[in-house]
């Protein structure tokens, strides 16, 4: 059965580095990390086993394997994720608000596509998107 997955921005990094520290600092005595929202996933059962990939400057650049969900006393859910950040090859994604589906089939596999989208600066990628260039 494939598998579904979430995207998110990394709200404050700015870097691959800044999410790793962010990721690092968050690792639970369990050895998970907990990333909160404020909305349940419709389709919660089909993202357990999935990832949940990382949006930094446009780009899609690592991902964690998605354990569970828990519900909090605050009303909110915990998105309950590995503590083993996967860092991909980066792909071109447009920032979002919240979190977004990915199916299966849609999802980075782990290797370059060859567009040579990923080599551009940051910086630049992000005024090619505004401009509805990439």
């Amino acid at each position: 059965m494939p598998s579904l997955h979430l995207t998110k921005v990394a709200v404050g990094c700015a870097s691959l580095e800044a999410l790793q520290n962010r990721i690092a600092r968050r690792v639970s005595g369990e050895g998970v990390v907990r990333v909160p929202t404020r909305m349940r996933p419709k389709r919660m059962e089909e993202l357990v086993g999935g990832s949940l990939h990382w949006i930094v400057k446009h780009r899609m650049i690592a991902r964690q394997q998605i354990l569970r969900f828990e519900d909090r006393s605050d009303g909110r859910i915990d998105i309950v994720c590995s503590a083993e950040l996967v860092v991909i090859p980066p792909r071109p994604k447009r920032a979002h608000q919240g979190w977004r589906y990915l199916e299966d089939g849609n999802a980075p596999s782990g290797e370059d596509d060859g567009s040579g989208l990923s080599e551009l600066p940051p910086r630049l990628y992000g005024k090619l998107a505004a401009l509805a260039l990439v």
